[in-house]
């Protein structure tokens, strides 16, 4: 069976044997929006659960707009326009607007991603581009701790703001159910020591903190709590089709808009498979999403709901940028014992490590299944030293694989990894 995996800029062609691919999970097609500009004027005019973006910025001085860094592919160039347009009719122009751009933990954006991201139209308007830089403590302003004692610094740029706005993607997210919305201001917009606070093993190790799920999901309600602390004055999010069009715009309240396009995700993101498989090959969703191994763990967290205990997990995913972070890279590779690792940060005595997170949801993917991982982008001698074993090409991870399940065992495959949630359909 030929398949074309999301794999780097250009994707991947796989050939997979026929009698062994139970399944092949996909987005439900959904029609992109034939005037996207047009869409996102509608939703400003009559945004969900709040007034008009017009009504909203009159009399206000200035204001901060939150968008996603390098690793969301939100096409903002389409969405950001039709909100500068608008406070421009209210007096807020040039200057007086601020693109915040929220990296959460990640590296700061490049003038050549910046360029990318935003696009020659809005970057024409004179506006202010900032990037958040989540170790800047200067660059953070306290407002109180929550009931479950995580102190929230935010940044200072959008606190100081007379109009807060967001622009966001809801797509699947590993921890949180999904993203877009609340995640702009939290982890997006947070301080190191906010987000290690919201991402240790009391919030990820609780069976709620995954894909797909928000009721009882308590990394989701920390960060809309957090969130609601600054409470952005309407958010834009939209949905994308698996060739990254808009088939949805969701503008308006922080909760109530979000919730809305998080049910139209729903509907077209979770897919069954008919039963558990022995082997499950997957992607990290292609770029900018596989740019790094840190990113590359949410394909492998992805794919654990319909795969065997003790099943393999075969990921592509191209890494261009090599493991990520300089923190999480150095702990992986300096670290021998992933699962007793992960053991220590669960001690009340433990000092809080940069990215640590994403090294608890690497182990929740290699306990009890193993990986095996076809990237260009590290090294074969480094990967090995990632907690997952090196493949060549995914025919042979596939072959290997299949000789320690058996030449009948069955296959699921994910193309686009992370942007489906995976469910068997019994359950």
């Amino acid at each position: 069976m030929k398949l074309h995996l999301d794999y780097g800029k250009q994707g991947l062609d796989v050939d997979l044997p026929d009698k062994n691919v139970a399944s092949v999970l996909d987005l439900a097609p959904v029609a992109p929006l034939a005037d996207p500009s047009a869409a996102v004027r509608a939703a400003l005019a009559r945004p969900i659960g709040t007034r008009p973006l017009a009504e909203i910025a009159a009399g206000r001085r200035n204001a901060c707009i939150v968008v996603c860094d390098i690793t969301r592919p939100v096409p903002n160039w389409v969405v950001l326009p039709e909100i500068l347009t608008t406070l421009a009719w209210q007096g807020i122009t040039g200057a007086k607007v601020t693109i915040l751009i929220a990296t959460g933990t990640h590296r700061p954006s490049t003038d050549a991603e910046i360029a990318a991201m935003l696009g020659e139209k809005v970057l024409a308007t004179g506006c202010r581009v900032v990037n958040h830089v989540c170790w800047d403590d200067a660059g953070a302003r306290y407002l109180g701790s929550t009931p479950n004692h995580v102190p929230v610094f935010l940044n200072r740029v959008y606190l100081d703001a007379d109009l807060k706005i967001t622009c966001g993607l809801i797509e699947p997210h590993f921890m949180a159910g999904y993203s877009g919305g609340r995640k702009l201001i939290m982890p997006g917009i947070a301080a190191l020591k906010t987000v290690q606070a919201w991402h240790s093993p009391r919030f990820l190790e609780h069976p709620n903190a995954t894909n797909g799920v928000t009721r009882g999901n308590p990394v989701h309600e920390e960060n809309t709590l957090i969130a609601s602390m600054a409470r952005p004055d309407l958010i834009a999010d939209v949905v994308l089709d698996t060739q990254r069009r808009i088939t949805g715009v969701f503008a308006g309240d922080m909760v109530e808009a979000w919730e809305k396009g998080v049910e139209f995700v729903r509907g077209h993101a979770r897919v069954s498979a008919p039963a558990a498989v022995d082997v499950v090959v997957t992607t990290s969703a292609g770029h900018p999403l596989d740019l790094t191994y840190y990113q590359t763990v949410k394909g492998m967290v992805g794919a654990l709901p319909i795969v065997k205990p003790g099943g393999h997990v075969i990921i592509a995913s191209q890494c261009a940028e090599g493991i990520g972070g300089p923190d999480f890279s150095r702990t992986l590779l300096e670290t021998d014992d992933l699962q007793r690792l992960v053991e220590d940060m669960q001690q009340p005595d433990w000092t809080p490590i940069p990215e640590q997170w994403q090294i608890e949801e690497l182990a929740k993917a290699t306990r009890y299944n193993p990986v095996a991982c076809v990237c260009d982008g590290i090294p074969s001698e480094t990967l090995s030293k990632l907690f997952v074993t090196p493949a060549a090409s995914v025919e042979d991870a596939v072959a290997s694989a299949l000789s320690i399940h058996g030449q009948s065992a069955t296959i699921a495959v994910i193309p686009k990894g992370p942007y489906i949630i995976p469910y068997i359909a019994a359950s």
